[in-house]
């Protein structure tokens, strides 16, 4: 299966999240607080679209094997925590307002993120992680990291990722038209970093998967 035609689509996708990220920080720097060895973006709860998993897959794969045994111990313990979460989750389905604080408050950590609190793919990291330090737009409600020092009441830029989830999820549905098994409306399912790492890049395109 070819699907580099959708590399270009995505990179720009990743590059303009990077410029938004860059420009804040320019014109906000004292509200941008993001520094190495800083991980409280890497304990956040949130799924990837297929496109996303696919690329993240692929430049897991080019670690070197004891990195990767080490990345797939902590998603064993991830994975575990994800389970937890989810039960608590289906207790709360009838009331999105609860949920949505849950999924918000609720830290399991990155199981690429090493001991040294360092993300091992950082050059490849998914754009939601791109953008956690800046204000952003999710399902048209703000959300800020808790450590950044952007102040209530005033008008910041932010980054809309409602639109890039969209665009996401589009070239999701591309990818899955290469797959006659597939249903194109799968790609609108999103995946964890944990599972993720433990499924080779064939087995999550044609094999489809359920929300983690």
């Amino acid at each position: 299966m070819d699907f580099t035609y959708l590399y270009e689509p995505y990179e720009d996708l990743v590059k303009k999240a990077d410029e938004v990220f860059a420009e804040v920080k320019k014109q906000y720097p004292e509200c941008v607080t993001c520094q190495p060895h800083c991980a409280d973006c890497c304990h956040a709860v949130f799924g990837l679209f297929l496109i996303e998993a696919v690329f993240l897959r692929i430049f897991f794969d080019r670690l070197d094997d004891t990195e990767k045994e080490d990345v797939l111990s902590r998603a064993k313990l991830a994975e575990q925590q994800m389970e937890q979460l989810n039960k608590k989750l289906n207790l709360l389905k009838d009331d999105d307002e609860k949920m949505t604080y849950l999924m918000a408050s609720e830290k399991i950590r990155c199981p690429l993120l090493n001991d040294s609190n360092e993300c091992i793919l950082y050059a490849h990291r998914p754009i939601t992680c791109r953008v956690y330090g800046i204000p952003v737009a999710i399902q048209e409600k703000a959300h800020i990291c808790p450590k950044a020092q952007f102040q209530k009441g005033q008008d910041y830029p932010f980054f809309n990722l409602d639109i890039v989830y969209r665009e996401l999820y589009s070239l999701s549905k591309e990818l899955l038209k290469q797959v006659e098994s597939r249903d194109i409306n799968d790609a609108s399912l999103l995946v964890s970093v944990a599972h993720v790492v433990k499924t080779p890049v064939d087995r999550l395109i044609n094999e489809g998967f359920a929300t983690t």
